[in-house]
């Protein structure tokens, strides 16, 4: 893989959804690096919040208090332009033509797959907005004739967890095709997705836009496929109470181990969906925005295919986690009726020598940062609403999630 090497100081970089759980430390952690970074976000998620009656348990401070103390804290400025990207294509040509950014960071979509899945107009709103965002995103650079590097968030869902008893490459496959006449040529293809929600469907769709504009129109992109994301707070975002980040612990957006601290915290039965069996890829926020500056920092060549990198730093089983938990901050396990329609049980290997290579040094599960998370939790348990911990949304209609009933752990 040949890739040019560029410094993100000086570089301008817009942070499309850089009001999230991932956009908004990394928009910090790249202005802390001397990049001028430019968020643009239409506030959706803030918008789900008040339809879902399910805030972050930490508070979330409106955009310009966050701008103007990031910049007390720092002396650095960032930006911030609200621009629904999925609709109104024609403000965001022209802020680009405009401000004329080296990259973008693409957060801009629905993250949830339980909010995918909560209704026919959750789907819908899912693929509207996270298919449409991503096209107006590329069509945009095009009709600009600027020369931009596009770094896109994914997800390793997009491989669905079973490895066919191999590691999970990045993004490639080698493949091998026989013809007619037994000559047989080496391909290599992408690997083959399999979509376990409406939302993971959304960013398999996005590998093929991300290919076809590569292809035709050798633009620079770099598609990152993440594991499920842990931990709260950054080293910026722990500068001053207002740049908090999002701590989300409800049925659909809280992720499964911030949820378990979560739940442990306020005394709360850590609920384990099935058998707990399923095998999961991690990577701490921290790690996250780690790799945001590394894949600026190593953008492709003009001449290059879409660079894919694996971004996790270790794999878990859901029942480990949950028993880790409750050992380190006190609680019972509790298994309910598993939602989604998955496999029980998975084993999951990945490849992820790309990040390594260019000298990450991943944060693992460890202790203290469980202990950090679980503080975090605590100090603001008074703002939990626990009717909104329970997972609600399913993917049959057969299927009921159960209200947490503490059983004997099952190996």
């Amino acid at each position: 893989m040949n890739s040019t090497t560029k410094k993100t100081k000086s570089q301008k970089i817009f942070v499309l959804g850089g009001d999230g759980f991932c956009g908004w430390p990394t928009s910090l952690h790249l202005s802390n690096t001397g990049c001028e970074v430019v968020i643009v976000d239409n506030l959706s998620r803030r918008n789900i919040d008040n339809e879902l009656e399910a805030s972050s348990l930490t508070p979330i401070y409106p955009m310009s208090t966050r701008i103007e103390a990031w910049k007390e804290k720092t002396g650095r400025t960032i930006t911030f332009h609200r621009i629904d990207i999925a609709e109104d294509y024609d403000a965001f040509l022209q802020l680009i033509k405009d401000e004329k950014p080296d990259a973008m960071v693409h957060f801009a979509e629905q993250r949830s797959a339980p909010y995918s899945m909560k209704s026919p107009r959750h789907k819908r709103y899912t693929v509207d907005n996270n298919i449409n965002a991503t096209h107006n995103v590329l069509c945009a650079i095009v009709e600009s004739g600027l020369d931009i590097h596009l770094v896109h968030l994914g997800t390793m869902g997009v491989y669905g967890y079973g490895t066919a008893g191999m590691k999970i490459p990045e993004g490639y496959l080698d493949v091998e095709v026989t013809t007619e006449q037994g000559t047989r040529i080496p391909q290599e293809i992408l690997y083959p997705t399999n979509p376990g929600s409406v939302y993971h469907m959304t960013k398999s769709q996005d590998q093929l836009l991300f290919q076809y504009y590569n292809k035709n129109d050798r633009l620079r992109i770099t598609d990152l496929h993440q594991g499920i994301v842990w931990g709260t707070n950054t080293a910026e975002t722990k500068l001053d109470d207002r740049l908090i980040n999002r701590f989300d612990y409800d049925g659909d957006y809280g992720t499964v181990l911030n949820r378990f601290l979560m739940q442990a915290a306020v005394d709360y039965p850590i609920t384990v969906h099935g058998t707990g069996g399923q095998t999961r890829a991690f990577i701490h926020i921290q790690d996250t925005v780690r790799c945001i500056e590394i894949a600026l920092k190593h953008s492709p060549a003009p001449e290059d295919k879409v660079f894919i990198f694996n971004q996790m730093t270790e794999t878990h089983r859901i029942k480990d986690l949950a028993h880790l938990v409750a050992e380190l901050a006190g609680g019972d396990v509790a298994y309910v009726d598993n939602p989604r329609k998955e496999a029980a049980e998975n084993e999951l290997h990945v490849t992820e020598d790309l990040f390594l290579s260019k000298k990450l040094n991943p944060i693992t599960l460890n202790n203290g940062l469980l202990q950090e998370v679980t503080k975090v939790a605590e100090k603001y348990a008074g703002r939990a609403d626990k009717s909104k911990i329970p997972a609600t949304s399913t993917w049959t209609d057969e299927q009921q999630p159960g209200i947490p009933k503490p059983l004997s752990p099952s190996n």
